[in-house]
């Protein structure tokens, strides 16, 4: 593909450009009339300090500049607000509305610079990923042109891809999907993702929005990037300030499943490890510890009198409460755990026990000494979960930030292999590692 910049570098988190102007006004509910669209579009150009104009008016220069037909380009805009907004019904062909669109863009550009003039468009063209797109589009074709009530819309947005632009005609897609809402399977889901990199989008311009027919929960699956259960809930407690409460910071964790996940998946694994350590022998005095080292003295246990235990059957009820939300048909099981695990895994603690001995968890009369820290921590691998204790173990490094070597770093990575952490995992452990 030509060099073409990253959105999510330029700081998008969301749809943007011609796509995003008719997500919102497919939002409206209801047809609107031309000058409310154009309000929309002006709303839409005014943020972002102007980066939306910029995407706003080169979306919209792209489909004027290509030889795609006035009929298909009417077809899909109107497909792609679900019929909110009909520019014929207006007066206006589908290339005037599009260089008004053009104009209310450059107008807002011309705020910032007033002698701005749009620059050549540059169109996305990449025949590889191209083919791709379009295998997409006619695997579905058949649907949308049926949920649309518009037969050739399928084959409007193949034109649109080969003819005008890969990246915009992919993004008209997936707001046509978006606004039919047929099921899609979770493989198609991952192709639509994968997708999404080499255009350089916020995986949201692919999720959010779509009707996704996720398999059940399983906590055996293992397809996050970062960190999870309770060592993940540990690290969004972290520092020593908090805007939020303990547990509407335990929700807003457990929302996010991020987008390759099941629904309900964080609360599931949560709620794994959890369970498991409340079910064990371990004291409260041990869960404490654990809690208050891999959270770096979080706040949000003091809300339960200091008390491990009490805030882990907290977490044990906002985890239930959210499963019975998303998905109420599944069924907490404490899978086996990896016991051979353990030998090694105590192997390495113990290599770092002097190390950890000689620092300390926060400050003042409430800070953790590493070495009840790392009795803590062997108590949970031995005899609780070689698997949980070594996540703990690892945010218990950051906690006392241990300088690692190289070559430790590699010994921690190979376990994470065994467990199958994500490559994301071990990114604040990386950072541990002296470079000399």
């Amino acid at each position: 593909m030509d060099e073409h910049f990253t959105y999510v570098a330029l700081g998008y988190s969301d749809d943007f450009g011609l796509t995003g102007l008719a997500e919102r006004i497919h939002s409206c509910g209801c047809r609107i009339d031309r000058t409310s669209a154009l309000a929309l579009a002006a709303e839409s150009a005014d943020g972002s300090d102007g980066a939306e104009a910029v995407e706003l008016g080169e979306d919209a220069r792209r489909l004027l500049s290509s030889p795609v037909s006035d009929e298909i380009l009417r077809t899909v805009w109107v497909a792609s607000v679900g019929a909110c907004f009909d520019p014929a019904l207006h007066g206006m062909d589908a290339r005037a509305w599009l260089t008004e669109l053009s104009e209310v863009a450059a107008g807002r550009l011309r705020r910032n610079k007033r002698s701005y003039v749009p620059p050549e468009v540059r169109p996305v063209r990449d025949a590889g990923l191209g083919r791709l797109v379009v295998a997409e589009i006619r695997g579905l074709g058949a649907v949308l042109d049926r949920a649309q009530g518009v037969p050739g819309l399928a084959a409007g947005l193949e034109q649109i891809v080969v003819r005008a632009d890969v990246d915009l005609g992919y993004r008209l897609f997936l707001r046509v999907l978006k606004v039919s809402r047929p099921r899609i399977e979770k493989e198609r889901y991952d192709r639509l993702l994968a997708l999404a990199e080499p255009l350089g989008y916020p995986l949201a311009v692919v999720h959010d929005g779509l009707d996704v027919c996720w398999p059940p929960v399983d906590t055996r699956r293992r397809d996050m990037e970062r960190d999870f259960g309770l060592s993940g809930l540990a690290e969004r407690f972290a520092g020593s300030w908090h805007p939020h409460s303990a547990r509407e910071t335990l929700i807003d964790h457990l929302s996010w499943d991020g987008f390759e996940r099941t629904p309900g998946t964080e609360a599931a694994l949560l709620l794994e490890d959890v369970l498991r350590v409340l079910r064990s022998d371990l004291s409260t005095e041990t869960l404490t510890t654990v809690w208050l080292a891999a959270s770096e003295q979080g706040r949000g246990i003091h809300l339960f009198g200091g008390d491990g235990r009490r805030w882990l059957e907290e977490v044990v009820a906002v985890c239930e409460e959210r499963l019975r939300a998303v998905a109420p048909a599944y069924v907490p099981v404490l899978r086996p755990v990896d016991a051979e695990a353990a030998p090694g895994v105590l192997r390495r603690l113990r290599e770092r026990e002097e190390h950890m001995a000689g620092r300390v968890v926060g400050h003042g009369q409430e800070a953790l000494s590493g070495s009840v820290v790392t009795a803590a921590l062997e108590r949970v691998v031995a005899r609780v979960d070689p698997d949980l204790g070594f996540r703990l173990f690892l945010r218990a490094l950051v906690a006392l930030a241990v300088p690692l070597t190289r070559e430790q770093f590699a010994q921690y990575e190979a376990i994470g292999e065994r467990f199958r952490y994500g490559e994301s995992h071990f990114f604040r452990i990386e950072q541990l590692v002296r470079s000399d």
